[in-house]
């Protein structure tokens, strides 16, 4: 493969890499979904008996429409397949064999049987068909989420709890089960004549969706199902809780080292040490702006100020002159040493990460880390005596 088809690939898995910030990848996500929307929208749409015939040959056309854009889109991840990183080291053919037997490899794969069917002969007929494909197309929502790792590892990390919580579900379910075909047998046999009858009711109360369907007359009976519907509510609180707790410690993990590998690329914070990185990065928030954005504006609060993890912004003088700052460069700092509005405009020139340092934050971590905002004010010290020698009259930030 020459070097121009590998950047050709390369410029490609750029685009259709999931979760990638840039602006090219941010907008095939949106059309992705569009397109998606509109084929279930087709299949959906198709399923209505009452549609007139033409309406139904354009719904058909959409639906292989979307079918063949899948299809083309799942050629070309097959394609990019090696460029993923944890596959670098395999040889293309093995990285594409391992990437067709993936979940996404497989949910895409699916998502064009359509197509396969469609090269077989096969047509659009009814409701039956348009409810599979639809029940094809819809697992493609699932790439879109990235927060189904989340779940997968949330789950891992919480298995010990969650399985402590559905051994009490299943103590619960079973005991009022028994319970309830003793005390109900006799008078509702259908209903609660056998065990799995009666976990039917016992599911039903337990999960507090309560179809009213089977319900008990005696007085052992109703008391069962009281207590069994007051412990669904208190299993379902818990099994939220750990759920809940998990995510917020998962979320704070992905968040620190998120912000760390921003924050090393920064030179004002690479010389102070791992314990004071590890301070320091509790505070910061990333922001990513695509290019031409305006990230100030002058006279803005001066409540905040910035560090470019890469990119690069323009800072828009009062006088007409602008200021480039690259990788590794902050602003912001003199309207927050100064509790002063912001004196000029700062806007991105390319797709630009930054790490936010607020006020309240700064001076906290100043009170601790004098080394950081010594080197702050220095440089706020610097840039006010060069705007001075620019004799503008105004301040970079």
């Amino acid at each position: 493969m020459t070097a121009k088809e590998k950047t050709l690939r390369a410029q490609l898995f750029e685009l259709l890499r999931p979760n990638d910030p840039l602006p090219g990848a941010r907008r095939w996500r949106t059309a992705h979904l569009v397109i998606l929307a509109i084929g279930l929208l087709a299949v959906i749409l198709l399923s209505v008996d009452e549609l007139s015939p033409p309406h139904r040959v354009v719904l058909r056309g959409a639906i292989w429409g979307v079918t063949l854009f899948f299809l083309v889109e799942y050629l070309a991840r097959l394609w990019v397949a090696p460029e993923l990183p944890h596959m670098a080291d395999m040889s293309p053919l093995a990285a594409r064999l391992r990437w067709a037997c993936s979940v996404p490899g497989l949910i895409g794969l699916l998502a064009i049987t359509p197509a396969i069917m469609l090269a077989g002969g096969y047509s659009i007929a009814g409701t039956d068909a348009a409810s599979v494909f639809c029940i094809l197309w819809i697992l493609k929502l699932g790439l879109h989420a990235p927060a189904f790792g989340t779940l997968a590892r949330v789950i891992s990390n919480e298995r010990a709890p969650i399985a402590s919580v559905l051994i009490v579900f299943a103590i619960l379910l079973m005991s009022a089960a028994t319970g309830a075909h003793i005390a109900e047998r006799d008078g509702q046999p259908q209903q609660f004549g056998s065990l799995p009858n009666a976990m039917w009711w016992s599911v039903v109360t337990l999960t507090t969706t309560g179809y009213g369907d089977v319900v008990p007359l005696t007085p052992a009976g109703r008391i069962i199902g009281s207590l069994l519907m007051i412990s669904g509510i208190a299993v379902l609180a818990l099994m939220t809780g750990v759920l809940a707790t998990g995510f917020a410690q998962e979320e704070r993990r992905r968040e620190y080292l998120r912000v760390w590998d921003q924050v090393t690329r920064v030179p004002i914070f690479a010389s102070l040490g791992t314990v004071t990185l590890s301070e320091i990065v509790g505070k910061l928030r990333t922001r990513y702006y695509p290019a031409r954005v305006t990230v100030l504006r002058r006279g803005d609060p001066g409540d905040s100020m910035f560090f470019i993890s890469n990119g690069e912004v323009e800072v828009r003088l009062p006088t007409g002159g602008t200021v480039r700052l690259g990788d590794g460069a902050f602003f912001g700092e003199m309207s927050l040493l100064n509790r002063q509005p912001r004196g000029a405009t700062i806007a991105t020139t390319t797709p630009t990460t930054l790490l936010v340092l607020y006020a309240s934050d700064f001076y906290e971590i100043a009170s601790h880390i004098p080394a950081l905002a010594e080197a702050v004010e220095n440089e706020a010290r610097r840039r006010r005596e060069e705007n001075l020698e620019r004799q503008s009259g105004g301040t970079t930030s």
